[in-house]
């Protein structure tokens, strides 16, 4: 096997198992199932992953990644600070409305807690990215100043909230425009006179 197709095997495990996770929850998914919607037999899903722990940390990795890539290809050629903001928020928002099943089981399932650590690195970088952006706002006098680190916690924290709702109450679920109307117009500097 070459790498190109010892690269799409395993992407389409992991795009597979997403489908088994969500359709069945994490403790009733199996390996066996995973492989029969794969296309492939277990003995290949266990040549990528030590166990169903394994693939599933490896699935909410990729998909972390895949939200990071995006919202770095989609900020790169933003200039706006406000832009960047809302831009950053609504596919924050999308991705995880997309991935509400996963969320689903992570919040009735696994807990929270699970996967702990590479939760902890994406969220320090999602909050680098947040107040990059505001220092940038700051320093082209969009924004006020303000403790940039601080704010983009309290920005990612509010997004963090929005996804355990999906886990809890769906009808809790705000629109991103809302939540972007509402974080722009605390960062604005107001015009004064």
């Amino acid at each position: 096997m070459n790498n190109r197709s010892a690269e799409e095997t395993k992407l389409n495990i992991l795009e597979a198992a997403q489908a088994v996770f969500t359709g069945h929850g994490y403790a009733k998914a199996n390996m066996r199932t995973i492989a029969r919607v794969a296309g492939t037999s277990v003995g290949a899903i266990y040549l990528y992953f030590r166990n169903k722990e394994e693939l599933y940390l490896t699935l909410m990795r990729d998909r972390m990644k895949q939200l990071n890539d995006r919202t770095g290809d989609a900020l790169c050629n933003i200039d706006d600070p406000r832009e960047a903001i809302g831009v950053f928020i609504s596919l924050s928002i999308d991705f995880a409305r997309k991935h509400q099943g996963m969320i689903i089981i992570q919040g009735r399932e696994l807990g929270f807690s699970f996967g702990i650590d590479l939760k902890r690195e994406f969220l320090l970088e999602r909050c680098r990215v947040i107040a990059d952006i505001i220092r940038k706002g700051m320093k082209t006098g969009v924004f006020r100043g303000c403790d940039a680190d601080e704010v983009a916690k309290i920005i990612f924290n509010m997004l963090r909230g929005f996804v355990v709702s999906i886990a809890i109450d769906e009808d809790a679920l705000f629109a991103p425009e809302a939540y972007v109307d509402l974080v722009l117009h605390g960062l604005l500097r107001r015009n004064s006179g």
